[in-house]
């Protein structure tokens, strides 16, 4: 199955290279834009598929994702688990649950999102559903980039794993050597 989900992202031009700026604030050489995949609604179920039947004998309640794509991504999931989605926005330096999204004390979460760097939008999520009351079972990503395990405290599935380095601004080599800076997506 890795071969194939390699050829969702080659195929739909995912995967770019240069010098990009993440939204976590670091640089890298690779920018993965899952907007490349989501736009195609056959690979976004093929690859929610995936993360639905690692995590579907969990007993899946709710499925959560942060805004932007993980709201895309935490939907087709809960389509295929059969259960409700929800997804947590910005609010100054957290996430919070908005919209009327509600959770049971005790619920039963999958977490969803598309590209794992530093786990920042992830853990900010896994705080809401905390702050519920909700039961943290797993986390799901389309891609887990990091360059070090991550670790949540639950399991942790990634359709595609593909360390990518990442640097400081300070300490970026690609500066260094003068390759202009991408701030891709949609970021401002």
């Amino acid at each position: 199955m890795s071969n194939q989900v390699t050829q969702i992202f080659k195929d739909t031009g995912a995967m770019l290279e240069g010098h990009f700026l993440l939204t976590s604030g670091l640089h890298s050489p690779v920018y993965w834009e899952k907007f490349r995949i989501l736009q195609y609604p056959h690979h976004t179920e093929k690859l929610c598929q995936l993360i639905a039947r690692h995590f579907k004998d969990n007993e899946v309640q709710v499925v959560a994702g942060p805004t932007t794509g993980g709201v895309i991504l935490a939907f087709e999931a809960a389509r295929q688990l059969g259960v409700k989605c929800i997804f947590a926005e910005k609010e100054g330096e957290h996430r919070v649950f908005r919209r009327g999204f509600t959770l049971n004390p005790g619920d039963r979460v999958l977490i969803v999102d598309d590209v794992l760097t530093t786990g920042g939008s992830i853990t900010e999520v896994m705080k809401a559903v905390n702050d519920l009351g909700g039961i943290i079972i797993g986390v799901g990503v389309l891609v887990d980039r990091a360059e070090q395990e991550k670790e949540f405290g639950v399991p942790l599935f990634s359709c595609l794993r593909a360390t990518t380095p990442t640097y400081p601004p300070s300490e970026c080599p690609l500066c260094t050597a003068g390759i202009p800076l991408t701030k891709p997506g949609g970021q401002t």
